[in-house]
């Protein structure tokens, strides 16, 4: 079972990077086999993947994910190589939709067509991370390399993934990309709507089994109450975005809390292996800090064993 961890520094850190990259060795001391990196407002989270792989070669890693709206799949394709060639081949991409508040917030621009938009971003990113080169001419994007955007050393091609949970979402990724990273989406979602739908689009053109790196919130704690309420609070705005909401009421839960994995080692190791039976490829845990720096690393610890199971 490969199981990874999304890491963020604490806001008191001095050097943001320096804080990633000892939280990478620590976590790749204990057994994980991948980082992962979100995209936020302040770093870039390939090129924050780009230095944990080249000082944590233990470790893969990933960005999970960037939204696509607001960005151009040739500035996207050549970051993605450059931390590919970086880190010899350990990188996986994670692209996003977004939720309409933040993309129309912080672009400016309107959230309009996402499928079609997705369907386009890919076709054109395929194209360059496979070959170097694109000529295309959509309703939403448009690109004709006049050179090469190839980057030497960028082997294997870059994996891509999408953060896809929706039907629609999900038939475009099976097509054109490598695999889904959804959140929140519980062993019954995986099982009744993810992995199906994926699955079947990723037949239907032709392409390899689709990953599915589950992304969860897990915390290993003996003091369950007060990390659930933790959760409660920090998870609470998942509650307010429709996407989320959905696949959330798709496990029969009302709060995407609920789905947090917190308990005794047991639990949460009972826990992950239903995801994995759903079919999980990959579980990547999140909000591993709810309950404080040592059940962090207990938490650590426990996913590192799993690693191995």
């Amino acid at each position: 079972m490969s199981t990874g961890v999304v890491l963020f520094a604490p806001p008191e850190a001095p050097n943001y990077v320096d804080a990633i990259v000892e939280q990478a060795r620590e976590v790749a001391a204990a057994g994980l086999r991948s980082a992962w990196f979100g995209q936020r407002f302040d770093y870039d989270s390939p090129g924050l993947a780009a230095i944990v792989g080249r000082e944590v070669p233990q470790l893969r890693v990933g960005s999970s994910a960037i939204p696509i709206f607001g960005r151009h799949p040739l500035l996207v394709s050549s970051q993605a190589q450059t931390t590919q060639a970086a880190t010899h081949g350990r990188y996986d991409l994670g692209l996003a939709l977004g939720a309409p508040a933040f993309m129309e917030a912080t672009f400016g621009l309107p959230y309009d067509r996402p499928i079609g938009l997705l369907r386009e971003f890919l076709t054109v990113l395929r194209s360059l991370v496979e070959t170097g080169s694109a000529d295309f001419h959509g309703e939403r994007l448009s690109t004709t390399t006049l050179m090469s955007a190839k980057v030497p050393g960028a082997e294997p091609t870059v994996p891509v993934l999408v953060a896809a949970m929706g039907p629609q979402a999900l038939r475009v990724t099976g097509e054109l990309a490598d695999g889904t990273i959804p959140y929140l989406a519980g062993p019954k979602t995986l099982d009744e709507h993810i992995v199906p739908t994926i699955t079947s689009a990723a037949q239907k053109a032709g392409r390899p089994a689709p990953r599915v790196v589950t992304l969860l919130p897990v915390v290993v704690t003996s003091d369950v109450d007060r990390v659930r309420e933790n959760a409660e609070r920090q998870l609470a705005m998942y509650d307010q975005l429709p996407s989320y909401h959905r696949v959330v009421g798709l496990e029969g839960k009302d709060r995407a809390a609920e789905l947090a994995v917190i308990g005794d080692e047991e639990t949460v190791a009972a826990a992950i292996r239903r995801y994995r039976a759903a079919g999980a490829t990959e579980i990547v845990a999140t909000e591993t800090d709810l309950g404080g720096p040592a059940d962090q690393r207990r938490t650590w610890r426990l996913l590192g064993e799993l690693a191995n199971d």
